[in-house]
């Protein structure tokens, strides 16, 4: 049948050279409509019950933390007339920032005290057109407890501003201005007083990672392509045979990321990695090929006749190396996490599209080139290489014993590294500690613990009862009180700070009245909170209103439009995927549990702190699931294609063990799972099992020649051996570009891969004939077929 194949694509060689540049155009314009993703949400399916809590939080009260900036600063001199005036102009600037809407900092900042009419009146602390006053107005600011941790810390003379950004903008490609023109703004305040400015927040963090990962995809596509051009120059020797070869792999790339625009996906740090993995994962076809194309000319010396037989001896093995890798790829296309599904369905989809272009392309140009010459081809008869053959075929057949212990001492190792593997995952864990995110994020976690939001909303079951129940308030108060002693976690905002702010202000401004009103205080308050609710409601026909006391409308914002479910609001620190539930679990739901009664109310705890590191817990566990999936579905393959109980079993032994010992270094080298490091178990299954299918199809081909296993196994090694060596010299490599990546978990999915297709060659020519040799019910005499005995 291949032969067959091989004299369609001779014969309509033009056609197909045709038709593949046809498409290549047409994806190389839909390439250009792809766009950045700025989203983390994906990672979670939209059934998801946290998903649907964030869900449902957003809609009731809007944000939920995904939308803040924040920037900070400390200095002991903020409230000098100069540097007050460079704060000032700052958030005057902030401010005119298109898409900026609304800025929460020191500035809004109010005290409360009794007119002349025994009614309370705001005065704002700070007036940035007076900067002379400043130093007054921070001792002002010291006397109001509510303001203390939140946008400031007056023991370390931190000073914290919140930017709200317009939550349309932020999914759109303005992200990037806005945040670059805050940034802007910052940096400028800095050359004015030389205080140091720190960003951070989720759409800071998001932006500037996805910033990253758009600078590397073209320095991995670069490193990558330049990388096996050189390789693949030193091996063939023939400038034809790399240009062909790279015209090949840049057809994938090109069609890779039309895919992404066709399918309406995003570049994120997954899909952002496809374009360099179609360059290392298309090299290997090139070279079967190219390898089989030169040893069959060498045989034959007619041109036409080697590409024949190159496609039908070759066809069927990079067929099934091609399904087996878009396997390994595909299958995290059947799980509910979104960013996983892209990645899969697009690597799957493209890896198999590069076979059927290297099928076309490979013989149909090479039939219009000369054939090839005795220098392009002398690789073949290379003396390094054969020498390397025979030592491993002399292992194989003289040292079975010790390759047979040297494996099991490994797997054990394995095993124990394995135990103390761990699964946790951080949100910046995948950049370097000298990073300036990280830096930071660590900044205001040091001084504000941290900016990860935290909501937990409690819903009275009654219209206006989140402002008419004292006994609500101090339940509310009690959890409040609780969150702001852990140590990870930071001030809290909410509608009972907001009244023990204004019953402060109502008894004159001492400290010691920073209390919640009595059960007397609150009835004749309950009328007046509920009036003043209405009137906010109607903000948007009177701003002028709301204008003259922004905060009093934040406070109310953090009840819902029936003033029935109160809101608390608090950011973390990033203590992890581990700690974070324990956190949630462990500490604070017991206590409400003991607070509110399921009957009377319905607590939720949600915020982009739960979805994010949830998002990372079901990747982690989608990934497992897919792994499984990957190692089913080829295994199925194997059983198809050989039919052989023993060739299955020794083909499940030879790829089982590279993965089990990566894993062992993993746990030994307290390398933790996460997103990115499961990943390294399903892509290099993909790839490794290539190598084995090209082995023992080539054993089976040989079969027939010989009396003997042992006389099949000598030859398998020698004929598959170097194409085997070269293409992992190129996958090994190719993965090990990514190891100059800013994100551990590139670096980590381009040296443990890179690791794990090493140990996979090492197997596949050790460890897999010498299983095929013990198995061999024909005990013949194989000491005498050894090279050197």
């Amino acid at each position: 049948m291949w032969l067959k194949i091989a004299d369609f694509v001779l014969k309509y060689r033009v056609l197909l050279i045709v038709l593949v540049l046809g498409i290549t155009a047409f994806m190389g314009v839909q390439a250009t409509k792809v766009r950045m993703s700025y989203d983390s949400t994906g990672a979670i399916p939209k059934d998801n019950p946290k998903y649907k809590a964030l869900k449902d939080f957003q809609d009731k009260f809007g944000g939920g933390g995904g939308n803040a900036m924040v920037l900070g600063v400390q200095s002991d001199q903020l409230f000098t007339p100069e540097h007050f005036a460079a704060y000032g102009k700052l958030i005057n600037d902030l401010k005119a920032i298109k898409n900026v809407t609304g800025i929460l900092s020191i500035n809004d900042a109010v005290s409360l005290s009794q007119d002349s009419t025994k009614k309370l009146s705001t005065k704002k602390v700070f007036n940035l057109e007076q900067p002379a006053t400043a130093m007054a107005g921070k001792l002002k600011l010291d006397s109001l407890p509510i303001f203390d941790g939140l946008l400031y810390n007056k023991a370390s003379n931190a000073y914290l501003m919140m930017i709200n950004i317009d939550k349309v903008a932020l999914n759109s490609k303005e992200r990037v201005r806005i945040v670059d023109d805050i940034v802007k703004a910052g940096e400028q305040f800095k050359s004015a007083t030389n205080i140091e400015v720190h960003y951070s927040g989720l759409p800071y963090i998001r932006t500037q990672m996805a910033e990253k990962i758009k600078h590397e995809l073209n320095i991995f596509l670069v490193l990558s392509l330049c990388l096996t051009a050189i390789i693949l120059l030193i091996i063939f020797r023939s400038f034809t045979a790399m240009i062909v070869s790279m015209l090949i792999v840049s057809i994938g790339v090109v069609w890779s990321m039309g895919t992404l625009a066709m399918f309406g996906y995003k570049i994120s740090i997954l899909t952002g990695v496809i374009p360099p993995l179609i360059v290392v994962i298309g090299i290997p076809n090139c070279i079967y090929f190219l390898n089989k194309y030169h040893t069959e000319y060498n045989l034959c010396g007619d041109k036409t006749k080697a590409l024949r037989n190159m496609v039908g001896k070759m066809g069927i093995v990079t067929l099934f190396t091609n399904l087996t890798a878009a396997i390994g790829f595909g299958v995290f296309g059947l799980t509910n996490s979104q960013v996983l599904k892209e990645f899969g369905i697009v690597s799957g989809i493209n890896i198999m599209a590069l076979f059927f272009v290297s099928l076309f392309l490979i013989p149909a140009i090479f039939s219009y080139l000369p054939a090839p010459k005795t220098n392009q081809t002398k690789y073949t008869e290379s003396k390094w290489m054969n020498k390397t053959l025979d030592i491993l075929v002399k292992w194989v057949f003289n040292h079975r014993k010790a390759v047979f212990l040297g494996t099991l001492a490994l797997c054990v190792l394995g095993g124990v590294g394995m135990m103390k593997l761990k699964s946790v995952g951080y949100m910046v864990d995948d950049l370097p500690a000298k990073d300036v995110i990280v830096k930071d994020l660590k900044f205001f976690e040091k001084n504000f613990k941290g900016i990860m939001p935290l909501e937990i909303t409690v819903d009275t079951k009654k219209k206006f009862g989140a402002l008419t129940s004292l006994e609500t308030w101090e339940k509310v108060d009690s959890l409040t009180r609780f969150l702001e002693a852990q140590p990870e976690v930071g001030a809290a905002i909410t509608l009972t700070k907001g009244a023990k702010f204004f019953r402060q202000g109502f008894f004159g401004g001492a400290v010691a009245d920073y209390t919640l009103p009595s059960s007397t205080e609150f009835q004749s308050l309950r009328t007046q909170l509920v009036s003043t609710f209405n009137k906010l409601q109607k903000s948007d026909t009177d701003t002028a209103a709301v204008q003259a006391n922004q905060f009093s409308q934040l406070l109310y914002s953090f009840v819902d439009s029936n003033a029935q479910t109160l809101r608390i609001s608090v950011n973390v620190a990033d203590i992890g995927s581990v700690e974070i539930p324990k956190l949630v679990n462990e500490r604070i739901q017991p206590l409400v549990n003991q607070l509110f009664e399921k009957d009377k109310y319905e607590v939720n705890i949600t915020g982009g702190s739960i979805t994010y590191l949830e998002g990372s817990i079901f990747i982690i566990d989608s990934l497992k699931e897919s792994l499984a999936w990957a190692f089913g579905m080829i295994l199925v393959c194997i059983i198809i294609l050989f039919r052989s109980t023993k060739v299955v079993i020794v083909a499940l032994i030879t790829n089982i063990v590279p993965l089990l010992i990566t894993a062992g270094i993993m746990g030994l080298l307290n390398i933790p799972l996460k997103p990115s490091t499961v990943l390294v178990f399903s892509v290099a299954l993909g790839i490794t099992v290539d190598v084995t299918i090209r082995f023992l199809v080539n054993y089976k081909q040989e079969a027939h020649k010989h009396d003997s296993v042992a006389e099949t196994v000598k030859h398998t090694i020698r004929d598959t051996g170097m194409s085997i060596i070269f293409t992992s010299i190129i996958l090994v490599v190719g993965f090990g570009v990514f190891a100059v990546s800013d994100f551990g978990g590139t670096q980590a999915l381009g040296y443990l891969t890179a690791l794990t297709l090493f140990l996979a060659m090492i197997f596949n020519l050790t460890l897999q004939p010498a299983l095929l040799l013990a198995w061999d019910k024909k005990k013949g005499a194989k000491k005498d077929i050894a090279p050197g005995a």
